[in-house]
């Protein structure tokens, strides 16, 4: 690294590009730990904002300028597109030459690969489990979930805890109006994607959700969509049961609580998505944030070595600290995560961070964005009975095909 530092003597300054400095806990702890371990590196935050961060850090890296040597990346399609572009280093080299370990990623750096190259390092992971009440399953005198649910049993148990009684209603379920929160179950098996373009794989879980939908278990899609009500708001009123939903949750529920916002849901608890029959446990959907090196980047050594600390086992630990999820998940810092104030203290909430095989929401691909509004629409349509979910299925399958035709 010391060819880096050129005419200013010993000191390295590196700029590193993301968003929401003055929100997010971590950013400080990060660089403070890495300057005391790297003396003659100060590591500067460059805030491009929050709002469309992607767009305008991909004009700063593609104009003549640009002096980063840390990017953030916020999203897939993001990344596509600076890949694309050209304006993102490939870490595959540095990966080898430092003999780095991918598996603590659990299968997610093979999805952000393009043409076999890995161009970013995933340092946060956020992924979706099972939220429950505890005060409904005990008000019900039923179990509370585990961490090993098929399908079926989850059904089983969502129904057993519904209420339909006018004014008393209890929902087993609730279903965000994502078309994630319901298609995703689909690709968790590991044989089907989401960029299939054949969608016959998701029939058995419309089928199992509209049929939840018509029996109460869930409220209806179409006035959720109508009234707006958010899934934060759903599971606040204290009347669902269960509802999947990401770890980025359940800061928030305990802000809330903290603050109290919320009182009606302030005994949770969370356990592992349900899975297919013969599917391992904590096989589930992840979205991450990662970090690259700019092909432009003036220190791209010191910045790997940089990228290394933040991914890798150090970095998680005080993400861990600060109640974050980060990439790298192992028993201690599931610990450090769990032991954060105000979450629950069950062992099953700590183990359910414990994740097998995670895959992404929506894979890299160039067409990623058009799909995705094809899947929205045809979600809304099945969900709203619009379409039967085998015409919905066909609408997919045919526009989907066409698109990755192109």
């Amino acid at each position: 690294a010391a060819a880096d530092t050129g005419a200013a003597g010993d000191q390295i300054t590196m700029k590193w590009a993301m968003w929401d400095k003055d929100i997010m806990p971590y950013y400080t702890p990060i660089i403070e730990a890495y300057e005391a371990k790297n003396p003659g590196v100060k590591v500067e935050l460059v805030d491009l904002g929050g709002s469309d961060y992607q767009t305008v850090l991909a004009t700063q890296l593609t104009g003549s300028g640009s002096d980063f040597d840390i990017a953030t990346i916020k999203d897939v399609p993001g990344y596509t597109t600076l890949v694309n572009k050209g304006v993102l280093e490939p870490l595959d080299s540095y990966i080898e030459k430092d003999g780095i370990d991918l598996s603590g990623y659990k299968g997610l750096t093979d999805q952000v690969k393009v043409d076999d190259k890995l161009y970013e390092l995933p340092f946060r992971s956020d992924f979706w489990v099972m939220f429950y009440n505890k005060d409904v399953f005990d008000k019900a005198g039923v179990a509370y979930p585990t961490n090993d649910m098929t399908f079926e049993q989850y059904d089983a148990l969502a129904r057993q805890l519904t209420n339909t009684e006018p004014g008393q209603e209890v929902f087993g379920a609730h279903y965000h109006t994502w078309r994630s929160a319901v298609q995703l179950f689909g690709i968790l098996d590991g044989k089907n994607g989401i960029l299939d373009g054949k969608y016959e794989f998701l029939k058995p879980y419309y089928e199992m959700i509209l049929s939840q939908q018509e029996d109460g278990v869930c409220q209806d899609y179409a006035t959720l969509k109508t009234s707006n009500l958010h899934y934060t708001g759903a599971f606040s009123q204290g009347n669902v049961a269960m509802m999947n939903m990401g770890t980025w949750f359940i800061s928030t529920l305990i802000e809330k609580i903290n603050a109290g916002e919320y009182t009606d849901c302030t005994n949770w608890g969370i356990v592992k998505y349900p899975h297919a029959d013969g599917v391992e446990p904590g096989s589930t959907l992840a979205t991450i944030t990662a970090l690259s090196i700019p092909t432009s980047a003036p220190h791209k050594d010191q910045a790997w070595d940089f990228i290394k600390f933040v991914c890798g086992e150090e970095g998680a630990e005080i993400l861990a600290k600060t109640g974050t999820i980060p990439a790298i998940m192992t028993d201690d810092i599931a610990g450090m995560v769990s032991a954060t104030a105000g979450f629950p203290s069950d062992e099953n909430s700590k183990d359910a961070l414990q994740t097998a095989n995670l895959y992404l929401e929506m894979p890299v691909n160039a067409h990623s964005s058009e799909v995705e509004v094809v899947l929205n629409e045809a979600h809304d349509n099945i969900m709203t009975g619009n379409m039967t979910i085998d015409e919905g299925i066909a609408d997919m399958n045919e526009k989907v095909s066409a698109i990755l035709g192109q």
